[in-house]
């Protein structure tokens, strides 16, 4: 038996039923195939990605603060005295620093077994953390310094930054983890300083496998650093105060070349008197021989402590 269309096309029925079964077999195993794939996996492109890393936010918000607000007030807490407590050990930390000098190391046992049994030696005074209070200000207040100038500089994980003077890393820690591996660099001149960053807090932090690049020297060489390094960020936090103004002229001028045209900044903490010590125009048109421009000053407030900093900013305009 066959249809017979309008047109005169002859349809055998057998066919006709072979290609409906056909058609469905082939819409269940594509059904069948699509359920049971994986979800993608794939990367998300360069230009895609880095889009929204620059979208996430830094810095604690308004909503954040009003948090924080809303917590202390629905837990009944309230601003107590400024009082000192002993903890649940109420050694000083010049009495654990005897202990360690004793024991050799951190221990509860005595004799031969008391030896340090640590991977490698590390000085008693990091142990006590008497590094966290050689700053004048609290240790926390490094995450404060760590989000105005990654917001300000718009940084995003990619981005390579340059300390000049990272000390034990009370800023530093904050940009180590935020940055990919490799991309923050920092100079320190300080021995003891240095130890307690690489052997102590990178450790304790478990950032290690950033490995960030920090040297020791205090003469503004920056050869250790690659020759073709380029910086998103250099900044000196309350360091070029205490250096000698030709010195620090030297190392703007080395540094220059190495900041990125344009989008790179260069902050300074405190106040700048390598400059306004030469004169307003004097500073500038020297800061013009370098291809770098002063863009202005900055006051940021602490969110942890009734505390604020001054910030100057410096960008290059010449490629």
């Amino acid at each position: 038996m066959a249809l017979l269309p309008s047109k005169g096309v002859v349809i055998s029925v057998p066919a006709l039923v072979l290609s409906v079964t056909a058609a469905a077999i082939l819409l269940l195993v594509l059904m069948s195939t699509l359920s049971s794939s994986p979800p993608c996996t794939c990367p998300i492109p360069a230009k895609v990605n880095s889009s929204i890393r620059s979208r996430e936010r830094i810095s604690t918000s308004a909503e954040d603060i009003e948090w924080v607000k809303s917590q202390i007030e629905a837990n009944g807490s309230h601003m107590q005295q400024n009082v000192l407590r002993k903890g649940i050990n109420p050694r000083t930390r010049q009495q654990q620093l005897q202990d360690l000098l004793q024991f050799k190391g951190i221990s509860h046992y005595e004799g031969e077994e008391a030896n340090n049994h640590t991977a490698l030696p590390c000085p008693g005074e990091l142990l006590v953390e008497e590094h966290h209070s050689n700053y004048g200000e609290p240790w926390a207040g490094g995450r404060d310094v760590f989000e105005f100038l990654a917001e300000w500089a718009h940084l995003t994980p990619d981005s390579k930054v340059l300390e000049i003077g990272c000390g034990t890393l009370r800023v530093g820690l904050h940009f180590i983890r935020y940055l990919d591996p490799g991309h923050y660099h920092c100079l320190e001149r300080d021995e003891l300083s240095l130890m307690a960053a690489i052997r102590y807090e990178l450790p304790s932090q478990g950032l290690l496998f950033k490995r960030p690049l920090i040297v020791r020297g205090e003469d503004m060489d920056f050869s250790k650093f690659g020759s073709d390094t380029m910086y998103n960020l250099i900044y000196a936090s309350a360091v070029f105060l205490h250096m000698p103004d030709k010195l620090v002229w030297i190392g703007l001028e080395r540094l220059a070349g190495r900041l990125k045209p344009f989008e790179g900044r260069i902050f300074v903490s405190h106040n700048i008197k390598f400059c306004s010590r030469l004169g307003g125009d004097e500073c500038t048109k020297r800061l013009n021989n370098l291809g770098l421009e002063y863009r202005g000053k900055h006051t940021h407030d602490s969110l942890l402590f009734n505390h604020y900093e001054i910030w100057f900013e410096f960008s290059r305009v010449k490629a």
